[in-house]
């Protein structure tokens, strides 16, 4: 038996990226579609709409802006949140933007040693949110045909991110980064006429490293949604659990949205006028979790911070659980 194990741990990877190259070849037609719908997907709406914010938080951290609004919020975040004033900004740009803005925010404050560590991983269990954009006009307008659901969503998913923070408050409540704390009380170079050209190049560098991170997940879980497709293994295990009583368009839908967001909204949209109440608690299920490709999108942005993907792991299956009652709540 430990054999076994140990050969499974040993060859899985191997095995499944091999089934995957295989995929590519077998379902080539469908995957070429997929790629070319998530590369315009990515051109379209992501790049225009993330990339900017990246360059934002990039030169606000070289600002004293993030100084004065940790000065005017210290006493706020401390008690309810337990980090620092400067981390609002992660809190504000997590929730105006969309994924993985707030992760990427994160990292820049701990990069700087504006936060520590215990305090970045208290961030990214809820800083990194829908966007208020795509939740009312893509979910809201578009998908379900009507503003005022996307507003209810909307409330409930802000909500549940604030109430999972101040959960996390007591995430490594009693760590003490020293190193941090030395650190912070030294000066830090600030953006000037001088260094303007340099430090405006580097948040465009790093910032296109991030968008082009991003794309590349897009489209890879785009094809990986048409495999599963044209392998029908979704629907198979919709069909398997509708026969034990549940009904087959929630689970297609949360399959589908727990490997990608955007697509387990769609297929829940389609079931929206038969079934109107499990519709939203889906999709306010699957805007508060976000789904696989948006985890890996996440800890490819925090890796090289050495942040910790935990917090955020559980952040987001609180979020979601506290998403679907408020949601519940306000209907």
């Amino acid at each position: 038996m430990r054999f076994i194990v140990i050969s499974v741990k040993k060859y899985f990877f191997t095995v499944l990226f091999l089934f995957f190259t295989l995929s590519l070849i077998l379902f080539s037609a469908n995957n070429l579609e997929a790629a070319r719908n998530g590369l315009i997907l990515w051109a379209n709406s992501i790049v225009p709409t993330l990339f900017p914010f990246f360059v934002a938080t990039e030169l606000l951290c070289k600002t004293n802006f993030i100084y004065l609004l940790g000065k005017a919020l210290n006493r706020f975040m401390k008690p309810v949140f337990n980090v620092s004033g400067e981390s609002a900004i992660a809190i504000i740009m997590g929730i105006i933007s969309g994924y993985p803005v707030g992760a990427k925010v994160v990292c820049n404050l701990y990069d700087h040693k504006i936060c520590s560590k215990a305090e970045a991983e208290r961030l990214i269990a809820f800083t990194n949110n829908s966007g208020p954009i795509f939740i009312l006009g893509s979910v809201g307008v578009s998908l379900l045909g009507n503003a005022s659901l996307g507003k209810t969503l909307l409330i409930s998913h802000v909500i549940s991110s604030l109430l999972v923070g101040f959960i996390f408050r007591f995430w490594k409540k009693n760590t003490v980064d020293i190193t941090f704390r030395n650190y912070r009380s030294e000066s830090k170079e600030l953006i000037k006429v001088a260094n303007l050209g340099e430090i405006l190049g580097d948040a465009i560098k790093k910032s296109i490293s991030t968008i082009l991170s991003i794309g590349g997940f897009v489209v890879l879980f785009s094809v990986i949604i048409s495999i599963l497709s044209s392998l029908e293994i979704l629907t198979g295990i919709a069909h398997f659990l509708a026969n034990l009583g549940i009904p087959y368009d929630i689970v297609l839908s949360i399959l589908t949205g727990s490997i990608e967001m955007t697509n387990g909204l769609h297929v829940a949209s389609t079931f929206y006028s038969i079934l109107p109440i499990p519709c939203l608690l889906t999709c306010s299920f699957l805007l508060g979790i976000g789904g696989l490709s948006v985890l890996l999108q996440v800890f490819s942005v925090i890796s090289k911070s050495h942040i910790s993907i935990k917090p955020y792991f559980y952040g987001k299956i609180l979020q979601s659980i506290f998403s679907v009652i408020l949601t519940l709540i306000l209907l």
